[in-house]
């Protein structure tokens, strides 16, 4: 398994998001308790700026292994949430 999340990183560092989101999605298929595969997932949601993906994929990887990246991650995404928000307050 680890091969292939190195395969789908690459994918993702190539900027090939749709191609390792279908690797991700079979992985998820066989087996919904991969949190790795929901991380990298909300890696890929984040690098599009779309924040409700990316932070549901990365609470569902926490929920299944509370030490995963995706706890970083989800927080990050939190903290630009809230800069996006109150920047909107300003105006």
């Amino acid at each position: 398994m680890e091969e292939t999340y190195k395969t789908i990183k690459a994918l993702i560092e190539e900027n090939r998001n749709e191609e390792a989101i279908e690797r991700l999605e079979e992985i998820l298929a066989k087996d919904d308790k991969q949190d790795m595969a929901y991380y990298l997932k909300g890696n890929i949601y984040r690098k599009k700026q779309d924040w409700a993906n990316a932070v549901n994929n990365y609470t569902k990887a926490m929920e299944l292994n509370p030490e995963s990246p995706a706890t970083q991650a989800k927080q990050m995404c939190i903290e630009v949430l809230n800069f996006y928000n109150t920047d909107m307050y300003n105006h």
